[in-house]
């Protein structure tokens, strides 16, 4: 890329590399900035291919298939190469003509792909197959040297998931299970919902623990509304009391407190006061 880049005038091609790096930052976390960016660098430099190449796979990140197929074919034109032969034929999966997609794998095209191309073509041909309901003719596309090595390649978790995937929409869901198991293995980066979908057959549920820590803060804060009513009502009942009945209660409060009965010196305070008019009455 850098390379093309040079042909540019030097504040041109600064422009434009800034856009394409851009484009390739943000393609997967936020592709719809990412084609924003790679509109900028086609119309600077419409006529570099790595620009067209770029503006093509962040049309198709936003799913513009025919907006993506038009830019790949522009930098096929450009350089000749035919890395871009698989992902050309998924865009035509994505205009809804899988049989064109079928016609591509099929071309001479293919032949001259490397290994990671052609196993990508395959994917695209049983995806293509899946498209018009030949379930079983898409496993038997997957089914190859690649599928069966048990070497782990850059490309293998995503062809074990291909094929595990279309053997349980075949209802084949032992065989499913196995090769998510092998999806799982392989796939060391991610790439793929293995784990998930093993978890859906042997019929576990996560529970999202941000969803759990909402719910205890709900209950939290209920809690916490209720206290404040309980005050409240204590408040309010504080309020309505008499406060001559108040002053009688907290006298008793004392006697009962404070009042010994295993203490032959001590007497109860009412009792105390009621004795002491008995005898200022005989006095």
């Amino acid at each position: 890329m850098r390379q093309e880049l040079l042909s540019l005038p030097k504040g041109l091609a600064e422009e434009v590399s800034k856009n394409l790096v851009m484009v390739a930052r943000l393609i997967d976390e936020d592709p719809e900035q990412a084609y924003a960016y790679s509109r900028i660098a086609l119309r600077l430099a419409s006529r570099v291919a790595a620009v067209r190449e770029a503006a093509g796979f962040a049309a198709y990140a936003t799913q513009k298939y025919s907006e993506a197929l038009a830019e790949f074919r522009a930098a096929k034109r450009m350089t000749g190469s035919v890395e871009l032969w698989p992902v050309m034929a998924d865009c035509e999966r994505g205009l809804g003509r899988p049989e064109r997609a079928l016609a591509m794998a099929g071309e001479p095209e293919v032949q001259k792909l490397d290994k990671a191309g052609q196993v990508e073509m395959r994917l695209v041909a049983a995806g293509a197959r899946r498209d018009q309901g030949q379930l079983e003719a898409a496993i038997v596309t997957l089914q190859s040297p690649e599928l069966a090595s048990n070497a782990v390649q850059p490309w293998t978790a995503r062809l074990r998931y291909a094929y595990a995937d279309a053997l349980l929409a075949a209802g084949r869901d032992d065989e499913a299970r196995e090769w998510f198991g092998k999806a799982l293995e392989a796939d060391k980066d991610g790439a793929t919902d293995a784990s998930d979908r093993l978890a859906e057959l042997d019929g576990v549920e996560f529970v999202d623990a941000a969803d759990l820590s909402d719910d205890e803060d709900q209950d939290g804060t209920a809690n916490l509304v209720d206290d404040e009513d309980d005050e409240d009502d204590e408040d309010d009942a504080d309020e309505d009391e008499d406060p001559a009945e108040v002053a009688a209660a907290e006298r008793a409060t004392d006697v009962t407190e404070y009042y010994d009965e295993d203490d032959e010196e001590y007497e109860p305070l009412e009792q105390s006061a009621a004795d002491a008019d008995v005898r200022g009455d005989k006095a």
